[in-house]
C-alpha cells in the first residue's frame, strides 16, 4: 500500500511540474508574441511605435533662441521652454542625485532592470504596497519623454481596456528603452533624460530649470540645488519649491538621503545640507521680461513669415517653436541696454512733468485746448475687451456697459511703484493707460545697415504697440533735411542766402499755404540755409520747397530711404506726412554712408540646431546721392551744434569734445503732439520719437513738448553711455571727408555777401504754380 501511495504522489508531482512548465512556456511564448504584436502594432490594436530611424535620431521640441551680435541670449520662442546641454555641461551633483534616486543600477542594466521590476511586482501585486514605485529605469523614462508613449496619439484600440492599457504602455517603453541602449551610451541617455524632463514652472530640461529656479548654468548646481531639481521629477507641481516649499524641502531631503545611502555624500554632509532652507533665485522666462522685448516680438513676426516661405530638405516647413533654430540678430546687447536705460530714466521724469502740467484736467484735448468729449468711451470701442463683450452679450449695450464699468482685480503699470495691485474697471484702466507718454528709439550702424538697438515703447507688458516700425507719426522739422538735400543736389550750397520773411505758396485746387515760424515771428534777416536748418526756420524751408517743388522733394526723400507715402503738397516741407522711426534712421544713414542707402536689417543669419546656416541676410544697397552731396548734408546737419542758435546746442559739451562731429535735427509737430530727434555720428545714426498713443494727448505748452526737451535728452543720455563703453569700439571723431576736393566752398566766411551779390538771392512772395 505504501509503495502505491508513493507512486501516486510521484505522478501528481510530475504533472504539476509539467503543468508549470507548460504555463511557463505558454506564458513566455505568449509574452514574446505580445511584444511582437505591440512592436508591430498588430491590426492597429496597440498604437504606433516610433520608427527605428527616429530611435536612432530622437527629437524633442527645442526652443529657438535669439542671440545678439555679441553672443547674449536675448530671448526664446517656444511651446516648451527647452534648451539642450551636453554631458560635459552637467554637474556631477545632478548626475549623482538622479542615479541615486531614480535608477541606482543604471550602469548595470540594458534598459530593463529585472531585479527592480521583480521587486515592484512582488511588493505591488503580492504584498499590495502602494509605495513600491514604478520600476522604470532611466532609459524607460527617457523613452517616455522622447516619444510620448503615454499620449493619445500613440494608443490603439486595446489601450481602452483598464489594466491592459498600462501593460501596453510599459511594453512599449521596454522595447524603446532596449533600442536606446543599443544606439546610445549611458552618458548620452542620461543627458537626453535631463534635457527632456519637465521641471514645472514652464521649465523643460535641466538648463532651463537651473536658470529658472537658481539663475545658474547646469554645471554650477551644488548638491542641495541638484537634489531639489531631481526631487521635482516625482511631481513638479506638488514638490515645487516656489508654490509648495515644505513639500519640496521634504522631497529634497529624501533625495539627499538616497545620495547618502549610496555613498554619493557622507552622513555629515547629509546632516548639514538637509537642515538648510531652499534658497531660490526664481525667474520664469517670458516674452515681457528681459532685454529687447519689443524687438523680440518684431523678429518673431519676421521669423514666422520666414518659416512659411522656406522648406526643409524633406519638404516640411520649419517650426519656430520646436526646431531649436538659432537666430543671430544685429542688435548689440550692450548698446540695447544703454538705449533702454536712457528711455527709462528720461521718460519717468518726463511723465512727472506731464502729469504736473495736466493736473486734474484731461490730457486729451483738441486744437483749442478743450477736453475731447467721450474720448475714453470711443477709445474703448476699439479694444478686444469691447469686441469680446459685444459677442458675448449679443450687442446688449446695457450689459456691455455694466461689464466695462465693473471693477475687478488687476495689476497696472506706474513709473513710481512699478506694477500696482488695484481694483479697476476696463474704463478705469483705459483712462489710466491713455495718460502715459510713449517713446520709440532705434540706432543703426550706417555703414552696414545693422540695427544696434531697438526700443519700441516704455513697457512691453502693458503697452504692446511698437513705435519703431509699427507706429508712424508726423516727423515735423526732422523732415527738413530732405528739403535741403534736394536743394544741395540742385546746386544750392550750404552758404546760399535766404531772408527770413513770410512765404506764400499757391497751388491750383489747394488752399494758399502761408507757414509761420515756431515763435510766430519773422526776423527779416538774411541767413545761410545751413543756419536756417540749424535754427529750424520754417520760412526758409518753405521758400526752398517753393523753388524746388514738392515733387522733387518727395522723389529725393524716397530715394534716400523714406518708404512711406508722402503727400506732394508744400506743407510736406514741415513734415506733415506720417513716417516711421526706422525709415527715418535708414534715410539719415545715407548721409553718413557717403550717399549709399542701405535698407536697415536686424537679423544677420538663421542656423539650425546643429549650427548649419539656413539663411544669411544680406543688406540691400543702392546709390542714392553723390558722396560730395552726402558730405555737404552732414555739414548741414552739423549746423545744429555748430551754428549760433542751433537746435542741438543743448547737446552736452562732453559729447562734442575731442573733435567729435555731431549732426542733429529736432522735430516738433503742431500742438507738440510729437517730439523727435535725429542724431548722426560717424559710427551711429539714431532716431527718437516721444508722444502720446493718441495725437490728442500732448503737453499743453508747446515749449514743454518740443523735441529738444522730450526726445533729444534720450539721445544724449544714450550716446554718453555708448562713448563710455570702450569695448564697443564706437569712438568720437570727425566725419570722413571725400577724397576728392569739394566743388563748393563750405566756409561761408570766404564769401563777400555785399548788397549787389545778395540781390541775386532775393525773392518775392508772388504766387508760384507747380
Amino acid at each position: 500500500m505504501a509503495k502505491k501511495k508513493n507512486t501516486s504522489s510521484s505522478v501528481d508531482f510530475n504533472k504539476i511540474i509539467r503543468y508549470l512548465w507548460g504555463i511557463f512556456i505558454v506564458g513566455t511564448v505568449g509574452f514574446l508574441l505580445f511584444i511582437l504584436a505591440v512592436s508591430s502594432n498588430f491590426l492597429g490594436l496597440f498604437g504606433e511605435m516610433p520608427e527605428f530611424k527616429s530611435l536612432e535620431n530622437p527629437e524633442s521640441e527645442l526652443a529657438s533662441e535669439l542671440f545678439s551680435s555679441d553672443g547674449y541670449l536675448l530671448g526664446k520662442y517656444y511651446r516648451e521652454n527647452r534648451s539642450p546641454v551636453t554631458y560635459s555641461e552637467l554637474s556631477k551633483n545632478t548626475i549623482n542625485a538622479l542615479i541615486a534616486t531614480e535608477d541606482i543600477r543604471f550602469e548595470k542594466h540594458s534598459g530593463i532592470d529585472a531585479r527592480g521590476l521583480s521587486r515592484v511586482l512582488i511588493k505591488t501585486i503580492l504584498l499590495r504596497q502602494k509605495s513600491a514605485g514604478g520600476g522604470s529605469t532611466l532609459s524607460q523614462q527617457t523613452a517616455k519623454n522622447l516619444f510620448k508613449t503615454r499620449s493619445r496619439d500613440t494608443q490603439g484600440l486595446l489601450n481602452k481596456i483598464p489594466g491592459l492599457n498600462m501593460l501596453i504602455i510599459k511594453t512599449k517603453e521596454w522595447i524603446v528603452a532596449t533600442q536606446l541602449e543599443k544606439s546610445y551610451t549611458k552618458d548620452e541617455i542620461l543627458t537626453m533624460y535631463l534635457n527632456t524632463s519637465d521641471f514645472g514652472s514652464n521649465a523643460y530640461g535641466i538648463k532651463t530649470a537651473a536658470k529658472t529656479f537658481f539663475n545658474k548654468e547646469p554645471n554650477d548646481l551644488n548638491i542641495q540645488e541638484s537634489a531639489t531639481l531631481v526631487g521635482l521629477f516625482k511631481a513638479p507641481s506638488y514638490y515645487s519649491p516656489v508654490f509648495n516649499p515644505e513639500n519640496s524641502t521634504r522631497r529634497r531631503n529624501t533625495v539627499l538621503d538616497q545620495m547618502r545611502k549610496y555613498e554619493f555624500i557622507t552622513t555629515i554632509q547629509y546632516d548639514s545640507i538637509s537642515k538648510l532652507p531652499i534658497e531660490l533665485i526664481y525667474n520664469v522666462e517670458n516674452h515681457n521680461r528681459g532685454l529687447a522685448t519689443y524687438f523680440r516680438e518684431v523678429v518673431k513676426a519676421d521669423l514666422l513669415k520666414w518659416t512659411r516661405e522656406n522648406l526643409k530638405p524633406d519638404g516640411s516647413t520649419y517650426d519656430l517653436f520646436g526646431d531649436g533654430l538659432r537666430i543671430y540678430a544685429t542688435v548689440d546687447s550692450r548698446v540695447q541696454r544703454y538705449a533702454e536705460d536712457a528711455i527709462q530714466d528720461h521718460m519717468a521724469d518726463l511723465q512727472k512733468k506731464f502729469d504736473t502740467e495736466v493736473g486734474n484736467r484731461e490730457p486729451w484735448i483738441d486744437n483749442r485746448g478743450r477736453a475731447i468729449p467721450n474720448f475714453i468711451e470711443n477709445a474703448v470701442l476699439r479694444t478686444d475687451a469691447y469686441r469680446n463683450l459685444k459677442r458675448r452679450y449679443e450687442s446688449n449695450e446695457d450689459s456691455i456697459q455694466y461689464k466695462l464699468n465693473e471693477k475687478k482685480k488687476m495689476r497696472v503699470f506706474s513709473w513710481e511703484q512699478g506694477e500696482i495691485d488695484t481694483l479697476m474697471s476696463t474704463m478705469d484702466s483705459m483712462r489710466h493707460y491713455k495718460k502715459f507718454l510713449q517713446a520709440g528709439f532705434v540706432s543703426m550702424d550706417p555703414h552696414t545697415g545693422h540695427i544696434k538697438a531697438w526700443v519700441g515703447g516704455i513697457n512691453h507688458k502693458h503697452f504692446k504697440y511698437d513705435h519703431v516700425k509699427q507706429g508712424k507719426r508726423q516727423p515735423g522739422s526732422t523732415f527738413k533735411p530732405f528739403v535741403y538735400a534736394a536743394a544741395i543736389e540742385n546746386g544750392y550750397g550750404p552758404c546760399y542766402m535766404v531772408i527770413d520773411q513770410p512765404v506764400e505758396v499757391n497751388i491750383p485746387n489747394q488752399p494758399t499755404w502761408r507757414p509761420t515760424n515756431a515763435n510766430n515771428k519773422f526776423t527779416y534777416e538774411r541767413m545761410t540755409i545751413r543756419k536756417a536748418m540749424a535754427q529750424s526756420v520754417n520760412s526758409v524751408t518753405a521758400y526752398m520747397m517753393k523753388k524746388l517743388s514738392p515733387r522733387v522733394v518727395v522723389e529725393t526723400a524716397h530715394r534716400l530711404g523714406i518708404t512711406s507715402d508722402l503727400d506732394e503738397v508744400p506743407a510736406l516741407a514741415l513734415g506733415t506726412s506720417d513716417v516711421s522711426i526706422i525709415e527715418m534712421v535708414g534715410a539719415f544713414s545715407t548721409f553718413a554712408n557717403k550717399g549709399e542707402h542701405i535698407t536697415p536689417i536686424y537679423i544677420d543669419r538663421i542656423e539650425d540646431k546643429n549650427g548649419n546656416v539656413l539663411h544669411q541676410f544680406i543688406p540691400k544697397k543702392k546709390p542714392a546721392m553723390s558722396e560730395e552731396h552726402a558730405y555737404l548734408m552732414l555739414y548741414m546737419l552739423r549746423g545744429g551744434t555748430e551754428e549760433e542758435g542751433g537746435t542741438s546746442q543743448g547737446v552736452p559739451w562732453a559729447l562734442r569734445d575731442q573733435g567729435n562731429e555731431i549732426g542733429g535735427k529736432t522735430g516738433t509737430t503742431q500742438n507738440a503732439s510729437d517730439g523727435w530727434y535725429m542724431g548722426v555720428t560717424k559710427d551711429l545714426v539714431s532716431g527718437v520719437w516721444v508722444g502720446g498713443d493718441d495725437r490728442a494727448i500732448h503737453f499743453r505748452s508747446w515749449i514743454s513738448g518740443q523735441g529738444s526737451r522730450t526726445a533729444r535728452p534720450i539721445w544724449t543720455n544714450f550716446m554718453a553711455k555708448v562713448y563710455e563703453d570702450a569695448s564697443l569700439g564706437i569712438t568720437k571723431g570727425p566725419f570722413p571727408r571725400p577724397e576728392r576736393p569739394l566743388s563748393v566752398e563750405i566756409d561761408c566766411s570766404m564769401y563777400d555777401f555785399d548788397r549787389n551779390q545778395f540781390d541775386e538771392f532775393e525773392y518775392d512772395t508772388n504766387t508760384t504754380d507747380f
